[in-house]
């Protein structure tokens, strides 16, 4: 069938996908449209395939005391919309061979399309975007249906010790913050959700003055201005979501343990870390790198893995957002091994945050975030996501050009500074889920 072979030459396009030579940075291009909306453009003449991202900041930072109502909102838009069903929008995509993303995450909600840009193929994916983006119908049955799976998912959270975890961790570094709630929903919550809380967000949120829009595709400048109307004309402008409040710091150690039946205890410490565009993002991002954050070769896997055995997984990160997104240390471990691995864990920190990597450590570091950077701009798809995160965090447009060379202008005495600064080893919080006793 013709929809059959649309759908392959996408996914073999897919794999030949390189739309930026490998050591060039694009050139973005950024304008903004009528009613408010910003747009971010990199031309790729290479393969004939256009890629749309809309970014809203319209996450669960925005669900206002009802978590996974951003979650749910965003899940409901091609649920429904401008009278069709959701298998008619499936149709829609699926006859000319496009993809449709959508996703909502802590700072941003997401809409988009891959798409051939054969102006036959092209020109109907845009249109039924555009649909799914500016007339969603919401319907009750998609809601009730939406609902019952999230309330599910809830429960088959509370069988996970690693989203226990995940969540207590998040609610005792963030306390009333609304970074702290999970975004995809709690019991209560989803207990007191209704439809017209979800109307009334998208209504709040999904407007123009609200919205990024990144392209990336053979497309040209005129071609991608009529692309980005199409997409945001039928919005209203609305207004900017306002500020997200300042997230704290801790100021004392707590230790929170839950108690599951499992063979493995998992383990998170941490505290608030960096955000976008944060001042000591480059020290703090290849700091983290031989600590914690390179995998096999990285220090915590050395001490705690190969050298004591005592887990399989071990590892740390940085996790930066529009405000201060967590630092976290985590690992799994045998039960009754717990102890012995939490402390070998805080004793790593300490040491590193006192003294810092290993010229040798930094160097390796250095030469291997430097030498990956291409592999994470090489095709269409992780480029859009990069300009979309400039665009929506407002960094400067010039962030991937200078990239490199921020990362090489860190040094020994840059990392230790800022560790010591940034990290408190004294004042984190540290949740152990596992069998107690």
């Amino acid at each position: 069938m013709v929809i059959n072979k649309i759908i392959k030459l996408i996914g073999s396009i897919a794999l030949l996908n390189f739309s930026v030579a490998v050591y060039a940075t694009p050139q973005i291009q950024t304008w903004q449209t009528d009613n408010g909306a910003k747009v971010f453009f990199v031309p790729a003449q290479e393969i004939p395939m256009l890629d749309v991202r809309i970014v809203f900041d319209a996450g669960g930072a925005r669900d206002d005391g009802l978590s996974g109502l951003a979650v749910l909102t965003n899940g409901l838009l091609s649920e429904g919309a401008a009278g069709k069903t959701a298998q008619q929008i499936a149709e829609d995509f699926e006859s000319v061979g496009a993809q449709i993303e959508y996703d909502a995450l802590r700072d941003m909600a997401v809409v988009g399309v891959r798409t051939l840009t054969e102006s036959r193929y092209m020109t109907s994916a845009i249109e039924s975007l555009a649909q799914v983006l500016t007339q969603p119908d919401f319907p009750v049955d998609a809601y009730q249906r939406e609902l019952k799976r999230m309330k599910l998912s809830v429960k088959a959270r509370q069988q996970s010790p690693a989203a226990l975890a995940g969540e207590a961790f998040n609610k005792a570094i963030y306390g009333d913050h609304p970074y702290a709630s999970p975004t995809s929903g709690t019991k209560q919550s989803l207990e007191n959700m209704s439809l017209d809380a979800v109307r009334a967000f998208y209504k709040k949120y999904y407007v123009a003055n609200n919205a990024t829009i990144a392209i990336v595709g053979n497309v040209e400048r005129k071609q991608a201005e009529e692309i980005a109307k199409a997409l945001v004309t039928a919005l209203p402008s609305g207004e900017k979501a306002l500020p997200l409040p300042e997230v704290k710091q801790l100021t004392e150690a707590k230790t929170i343990t839950i108690d599951f039946p499992s063979s493995q205890t998992h383990i998170f410490v941490g505290q608030p870390g960096t955000k976008r565009g944060d001042e000591d993002y480059y020290s703090l991002y290849v700091a983290n790198h031989p600590f914690g954050g390179s995998g096999f070769t990285s220090r915590l896997v050395d001490v705690i893995r190969e050298e004591r055995g005592l887990a399989y997984s071990v590892y740390s990160y940085f996790s930066p957002l529009r405000e201060l997104g967590p630092f976290a240390m985590g690992m799994q471990t045998k039960t009754e091994q717990t102890q012995q691995a939490l402390t070998l864990l805080k004793e790593e920190l300490l040491k590193y945050v006192e003294h810092g990597p290993e010229k040798e450590e930094l160097a390796a570091s250095l030469s291997n975030i430097t030498g990956s950077f291409p592999l994470n701009i090489d095709s269409n798809g992780k480029l859009l996501e990069y300009i979309a995160m400039i665009g929506f965090y407002d960094l400067p447009i010039d962030h991937l050009d200078h990239f490199i060379e921020n990362v090489r202008a860190v040094d020994v005495d840059k990392i230790n500074d800022a560790l010591k600064r940034r990290l408190h080893p004294d004042k984190m919080v540290t949740v152990v889920v596992g069998k107690q006793g």
